[in-house]
């Protein structure tokens, strides 16, 4: 990559990064829920308008946008709302890119490589360890950390989703039109669950004393995150191999507890920081494709007489 795309590529991750601190800021001022659908909403209005709509069939804007919309964001803003850590969830969402490769595995029969599996087992150990760590309530409930990890589950139902779409698209699929068009199916679903989970006098509070601090969080996840961000990642995408510039997200764990810790004052004890780079590190690993050695075969024709 040249150097200033991956200056732009590091960016981007600082700003995936950063992501989950107005997300814990917008959740001190709208309910989990109702605040997911504002912030689909914010997405695609009115960006569906002049973005043009991708080229392929409605069912799969509801297959990808269902689990990434209600199902992913829905939960880790359920889960941040009850007590877990803005720098943590970061970590701990990407084990989407694992249960990425577990779905594909049972539902596509795609191989599992050597270093997928490596990865996985090294990832889930910290998974393992930081869930011991959170079972202590020191660092949010626990009840919080598993749906943090159900809705990096659903992240990876939409990836799978998204590879069999553009497995069967006439034509390449852009990346930011995609997510402007997504962005319309979540609204509603998470609107209704709102209604019914958190009801009518918790949206009204919300709509009836705005404050800067929420405007501004909404603003940041809706445009600067999901439109700014997946709008540049798209055109990275479209110039480099995905493996390249996929390595890059995995900035955006450092990136978040970084800005936990500096925003939100957050505490990260080393216990925690070595489970963090156990899954980040098995996330890695899993990325690594590891080939078998071949053996070469020797060339028995004798070398060409030099010439000067």
């Amino acid at each position: 990559m040249r150097s200033r795309h991956v200056l732009l590529a590091v960016l981007i991750a600082a700003v995936w990064g950063f992501n989950f601190v107005p997300i814990k800021i917008g959740l001190e001022h709208y309910p989990p829920l109702f605040f997911a659908a504002l912030r689909f909403t914010v997405a695609a209005l009115p960006a569906v308008f002049v973005v043009r709509r991708p080229p392929v069939p409605a069912r799969w804007l509801l297959l990808v946008g269902l689990p990434l919309g209600v199902g992913q964001f829905g939960l880790l803003f359920i889960a941040m709302r009850i007590g877990m850590p803005a720098g943590l969830s970061s970590v701990v969402l990407q084990l989407s890119a694992l249960f990425t490769a577990l779905v594909a595995w049972a539902t596509l029969r795609e191989r599992l490589s050597a270093g997928q599996i490596a990865g996985m087992a090294v990832a889930f150990g910290g998974v393992a360890w930081l869930g011991v760590l959170q079972s202590d309530g020191t660092s949010g409930p626990l009840g919080a950390f598993l749906l943090c990890i159900v809705a990096a589950f659903m992240w990876g139902l939409a990836n799978v989703a998204m590879r069999r779409m553009n497995a069967h698209a006439t034509a390449p699929v852009d990346s930011f039109g995609f997510m402007v068009w997504v962005s319309l199916v979540p609204p509603l679903p998470m609107l209704a669950l709102s209604l019914a989970f958190e009801g009518p006098h918790a949206i009204g509070h919300s709509l009836a004393h705005p404050s800067a601090a929420g405007l501004g969080a909404l603003a940041y996840i809706a445009y600067l995150s999901t439109l700014g961000g997946y709008g540049l990642w798209g055109l990275l995408m479209r110039r480099y191999e995905a493996s390249t510039v996929g390595m890059y997200s995995l900035l955006v764990p450092p990136f978040g507890l970084a800005a936990a810790v500096v925003v939100l004052h957050e505490h990260v004890s080393p216990a925690r920081l070595g489970a963090a780079a156990l899954i980040v590190g098995g996330v890695a690993l899993g990325a690594v494709r590891i080939r078998p050695r071949r053996t070469p075969v020797l060339d028995r024709t004798p070398d060409p007489v030099p010439t000067r």
